[in-house]
């Protein structure tokens, strides 16, 4: 959630059930030329062309971070283990500013340059497509945030006792080098070293901590595939709850002392939340959750993967869109930024369902009142499956119109057969991607109607909708 606080004929399918392999949609992604060796420096996103690299796929991030609230300096490594999609003389990552005082590709010193957002790494020797390769990078200096075309700021975000670190959609950049598109998703291990009186939390689940000469060294492990914009390593002063919920996931809650009262009853609701999802969308697709809850000043929440981050107390509802979005965003991952609706129409409209399960209004209330708003209102300004730019991603069209688009669906088809497209969407596609074109072909399926106009007015055309 980076958002603030305050066709034609109907065409038949064969339902796919398995995700298409990273390599694929990474070949895809770069040129076609059966003679370039050169890895692209973007996997052709429209509106972020530099993000991401293509001609491999990182499998791994070994990230060890060292960092000093006091001079704001960061030292890192950072070691990747990739595999070459294709041939290879060289190829890009993205990082922003930072010092490269080494390199190595299969610990060779490899020769690089810098060029804006883009580290371009040449290795001694040609990587044949299919070869596994480990590239290693030390780096310092002083991490500085992003802004994104919306005017937020992201990335490696400045607090009064350390670091916010929220990286939707670039922001990974700021603080290591990386593969910075959702088309390509790793696994993760993290050492995390800051002062004694400092916590550092990244992703997925808690290894322990060792304290030596004034210093702590937090370690994380995130097995299960993450995107790059959705890593943290949040640094401050934290309160630590931890614990196991009755399903074995395993929870840990760091809380800002000034934001500790406010976030303690909702925060209590989260075994109950994450229960109730599982229960419409499926099981709960990794081995950790919790939440991150800092004193900062970024202006939204991010569900950053297993562990939401919150730039202060949320309320439930937040709490339940950012969780939602461990399904619909994380789990199953975009292909392309434009699609943006996918995770945050179907985290809004978890609120929604939420809500309607729970005693609040009806979703069919929910979505009276926005259609009520007149054709002149932002909910209308843009359609939600085509925001047409960066700046839009995190408009309101994206997550009211995306949700209402999925709530005229669920009038469509019937309430069982909607809620066994959400279940199927997140189990079939689990630890992958989906598209817009993917998730309608799904509907269609399950439902035996032909569902094209409904998508094309909800999602594409301009405008209030003639009719609800």
């Amino acid at each position: 959630m980076k958002s603030p606080r305050t066709s034609a004929a109907r065409r038949t399918v064969t339902l796919a059930t398995v995700p298409v392999t990273v390599a694929a949609l990474l070949l895809a992604a770069g040129p076609a030329s059966a003679g370039t060796t050169t890895g692209g420096a973007g996997v052709g996103d429209p509106y972020f062309p530099l993000a991401g690299n293509g001609g491999y796929h990182v499998r791994h991030y070994g990230l060890t971070l060292r960092y000093d609230p006091a001079s704001h300096r960061l030292d890192g490594q950072a070691v990747l283990t990739a595999r070459a999609t294709r041939n290879l003389s060289r190829f890009d990552l993205d990082l922003k500013g930072l010092t490269i005082t080494a390199l190595t590709v299969d610990r060779a010193a490899a020769a690089y340059r810098r060029e804006g957002q883009e580290l371009i790494v040449t290795p001694r020797r040609a990587l044949a497509q299919g070869r596994d390769f480990r590239v290693a990078v030390t780096y310092h200096g002083t991490p500085k945030q992003v802004t994104d075309p919306d005017g937020s700021p992201d990335g490696w975000i400045r607090t009064d006792d350390g670091a916010f670190v929220a990286g939707e959609p670039q922001g990974a950049m700021t603080w290591f080098p990386a593969n910075n598109h959702p088309l390509d998703k790793s696994s993760y291990d993290f050492a995390l070293t800051v002062p004694a009186d400092r916590a550092a939390v990244a992703n997925g689940v808690y290894l322990g901590k060792h304290t030596a000469a004034g210093r702590t060294t937090y370690r994380w492990r995130q097995s299960e595939p993450m995107a790059a914009y959705l890593a943290t390593a949040t640094i401050g002063k934290f309160e630590i709850e931890r614990y196991t919920t009755d399903d074995g996931i395993q929870v840990y809650n760091a809380v800002d002392p000034r934001e500790a009262s406010a976030a303690a009853p909702v925060l209590k609701k989260l075994p109950s939340v994450l229960k109730w999802e599982s229960r419409v969308f499926g099981p709960y697709p990794f081995r950790a959750a919790g939440s991150i809850v800092d004193h900062a000043d970024a202006g939204y929440a991010l569900e950053t993967q297993t562990r939401p981050l919150y730039d202060a107390a949320p309320d439930l509802s937040t709490l339940v869109h950012e969780n939602a979005h461990q399904w619909f965003g994380d789990s199953v991952s975009l292909t392309t930024w434009k699609d943006i609706w996918l995770n945050e129409g179907f985290a809004t409209y978890a609120e929604w369902l939420y809500n309607e399960q729970h005693g609040g209004d009806s979703a069919q209330q929910t979505f009276d009142a926005l259609y009520a708003r007149p054709a002149s209102d932002g909910l209308w300004a843009f359609p939600p499956g085509d925001p047409g730019s960066g700046a839009n991603i995190f408009g309101t069209p994206v997550y009211a119109r995306g949700a209402m688009t999925l709530h005229e669906l669920r009038r469509a088809v019937g309430d069982r057969v909607f809620l066994r497209i959400l279940r199927t969407w997140a189990t079939a596609h689990r630890g992958g991607h989906g598209t817009t074109a993917a998730f309608v072909r799904l509907a269609e399926h399950e439902s035996g109607k032909d569902l094209a106009a409904l998508f094309r007015t909800w999602l594409y055309t301009a405008g209030r909708p003639a009719h609800a």
